[in-house]
């Protein structure tokens, strides 16, 4: 493996450890109708985005499983889940459509509605609480929308981070 991928895949796993502790540190971000964001979710597709599929697996099982250990729920759930949606990003990117801001949003906005959507369908309507609706439309939708909205950042640094290491490595040999 040669330096400057090690150095980005170092950089990543920062910024994963980075965003966990933000995401899981109560009261740093203001909640959204009391929901609180899942960072981890678009750092990971849009790492997945500048990376190869196989990397993207790498980092969706390592972001999942924090998300695992975050929420407290199913250990290996999230990491499924987020290894597979990652996956298929890094196949759809490297061979199907381009990476551009466009595709960030939209990828992310499928992204996280697929991953909390199933969450909310294993967690609540699978077990067959009463008031599974109400979950939804108080829970886990706000925080579809605030994990959303952090799909932009992830994506600009990600880009930086990606295209600045990836320049050097070009401009060395």
């Amino acid at each position: 493996m040669d330096r400057y991928k090690l150095i980005r895949y170092f950089a990543y796993t920062i910024e994963i450890l980075i965003l966990f502790m933000v995401q899981e540190t109560p009261g740093l971000l203001p909640p959204f109708f009391g929901a609180r964001p899942v960072l981890l979710i678009p750092a990971a597709v849009s790492i997945a985005m500048f990376e190869s599929e196989f990397a993207g697996i790498g980092v969706g099982l390592l972001c999942g499983l924090f998300i695992d250990f975050g929420m407290g729920g199913v250990l290996g759930f999230h990491g499924l889940l987020l290894a597979s949606v990652c996956y298929l990003v890094g196949i759809l990117t490297a061979d199907l459509i381009q990476t551009n801001f466009l595709t960030a949003v939209l990828l992310g906005l499928a992204s996280v509605g697929i991953i909390l959507f199933l969450q909310w369908v294993f967690f609540f309507l699978l077990y067959g609480y009463d008031h599974s609706g109400y979950a939804l439309v108080q829970h886990y939708l706000p925080r579809m929308a605030y994990s959303f909205f952090a799909m932009p950042l992830c994506y600009f640094f990600n880009r930086a981070l990606a295209l600045q290491i990836r320049g050097t490595a070009e401009d060395g040999i």
